[in-house]
């Protein structure tokens, strides 16, 4: 438990500074991988941001060791309670009425999750066969990726409302959803006693071959959304996406057996659908924003 609000309190912090950073960049997107990663490498604030989450990911690898998926995602969910506030303290950002209404509802829809957990009848899985996690997770990859490059071409449409980055945060959220998946696989491997018969196993696996492809991808995927959108709108959802993602299909993948009591067994599938309906109706378009007069200009003032 500890080690997961750490982790909660880690991934806020991180992804904070990193907001922060990037709002002080110029323009960055993904058909300049290099020019990004050239821009975020010199900004101390958004290295402080990135080294926030890395130790927020190591948190998350202990986690998945010692809980089952479902456990362990309904309590990193808890800290986008974290996320909101940090927004709107060190970011300004504000929320509307409907999109705080959403984001109370994903936190009771995880919440019903959390209550469907009983202490000692749910374990972590140890292992999941490699053609079934392959088969879950490349269709996965190629759907967020294509849904964020649709999002993109929509964006350059010069007459389209600002967006408010639901599309953005689940195509970032379906590949964190496979890192999560390759996360718990590399956490099986931890009980091993053979150090180097471990680490040979793991890179026998596709575990870290799929981290690989989310971490870069979704490095240049996230921060590109990120400058663009509201923090506290986009990691909600993309968390929420990951955590849906990972909690069901993982489960299913690493063998964790659902809940055998009617009552905990209707809060799991009733938190899932309750999800799963909020980021549906969640609004895809900002209100369009006020013109501002030119840099320089005079402000008019009524005679």
């Amino acid at each position: 438990m500890t080690a997961a609000l750490l982790a909660n309190v880690l991934y806020s912090t991180g992804f904070v500074l990193e907001k922060r950073a990037l709002a002080a960049l110029p323009e960055v997107s993904i058909r300049q991988p290099a020019r990004l990663l050239g821009l975020v490498l010199r900004s101390p604030l958004w290295l402080g941001g990135s080294l926030a989450l890395a130790a927020g990911f190591g948190a998350q690898l202990a986690v998945y060791h010692t809980l089952p998926i479902a456990a362990a995602q309904g309590i990193f969910v808890s800290g986008l309670v974290l996320l909101v506030l940090l927004s709107a303290r060190l970011l300004g950002e504000e929320t509307t009425g409907r999109e705080r209404y959403a984001l109370a509802a994903i936190l009771a829809a995880l919440l019903m999750v959390v209550l469907s957990l009983r202490e000692g009848a749910d374990r972590a899985g140890s292992d999941a066969p490699y053609p079934l996690i392959l088969l879950v997770c490349v269709p996965s990859l190629a759907a967020g990726v294509w849904l964020y490059g649709s999002a993109e071409r929509r964006t350059r449409n010069r007459h389209r409302l600002p967006t408010t980055g639901i599309e953005y945060g689940v195509a970032v959220g379906l590949l964190y959803g496979v890192s999560s998946l390759a996360i718990k696989g590399v956490s099986t491997y931890l009980s091993a006693g053979n150090v180097g018969g471990a680490l040979l196993g793991v890179l026998r696996s596709p575990y870290p071959y799929l981290l690989l492809f989310t971490g870069a991808f979704g490095l240049v995927m996230s921060q590109a959304a990120l400058q663009r959108c509201r923090a506290s709108l986009i990691v909600p959802v993309c968390t929420t996406v990951t955590c849906l993602f990972t909690a069901v299909l993982g489960t299913l993948s690493f063998g964790e057996a659902l809940p055998q009591d009617p009552l905990r067994l209707a809060l799991r599938l009733a938190g899932t659908t309750l999800a799963v309906t909020v980021l549906l109706t969640m609004p895809k378009h900002d209100r369009a924003a006020a013109p501002q007069p030119p840099i320089g200009a005079k402000e008019l003032t009524p005679p």
